[in-house]
């Protein structure tokens, strides 16, 4: 089947279809609202898109799931595997389930939202990709993140923000450790009204005060290599 600009509404049936004809006709797309039935665990799934299209995937996705979204806003309604999101531009992608590892991973900009919770490296070298997790996240993430915001509304594991620049973090719950370079931060009235705007946007309520949550970025000491610091690159 062969998406147009005049394409309102349609259904992709991957029971049925290849994922090459899949990911072309979302790909070619300007306009309308799709539904992909039986992903199972398919790989690159919706990847590329450059329209506002609205796709709902119904089941699981594998690899790379929204890779290089542009204005597109993707729902997952199950799990995705590793690099969900990855190097995504702009628009939304909306995971109902978990995500593997490297979820937003360079990052650039638009909203990554994760229902339940997000496995290792969360946000690797973010450059300006806002992310927001309901549940925990594992160890490593943002490391190297150079711009963008990470929500955790739950806990986050060892080296939290490992060599991190000026993204900044916001967590609820625990933080196992906090890597190289990354310390606690105060929170200021911009950055509740930030964090605020993140929640809103993701869907969570008032129920949840921005007053529960620590700051987290850089300490800004490996901007500029220093010998005192050599053990710490």
């Amino acid at each position: 089947m062969k998406a147009t600009h005049e394409t309102q509404n349609a259904g992709l049936d991957m029971a049925s279809l290849s994922l090459r004809q899949v990911n072309e006709s979302l790909q070619k797309a300007e306009a309308g609202s799709f539904v992909v039935s039986n992903p199972r665990g398919a790989h690159a799934l919706a990847a590329g898109l450059v329209s506002p299209i609205d796709v709902t995937v119904e089941g699981h996705v594998g690899y790379y799931c929204g890779g290089m979204n542009q204005k597109a806003s993707i729902t997952i309604n199950g799990n995705a595997g590793t690099g969900v999101a990855e190097n995504m531009m702009s628009g939304r992608v909306h995971v109902k389930g978990d995500a593997s590892q490297s979820a937003g991973a360079t990052g650039c900009g638009g909203l990554l939202v994760i229902d339940g919770n997000a496995s290792a490296r969360l946000g690797i070298s973010l450059r300006g990709l806002n992310i927001v997790v309901k549940g925990s996240i594992g160890h490593m993430a943002a490391f190297m993140a150079q711009a963008g915001n990470i929500v955790v509304l739950g806990d986050a594991g060892d080296a939290l923000g490992d060599s991190i620049y000026e993204a900044r973090l916001f967590v609820r719950g625990k933080v196992k450790s906090l890597g190289t370079d990354c310390i606690a931060k105060e929170m200021r009235d911009e950055h509740r009204t930030l964090l605020r705007g993140l929640l809103d946007a993701a869907g969570i309520g008032p129920e949840v005060d921005v007053a529960e949550f620590t700051r987290y970025g850089s300490a800004r000491k490996l901007y500029n290599f220093h010998i005192d610091n050599l053990g710490s690159y």
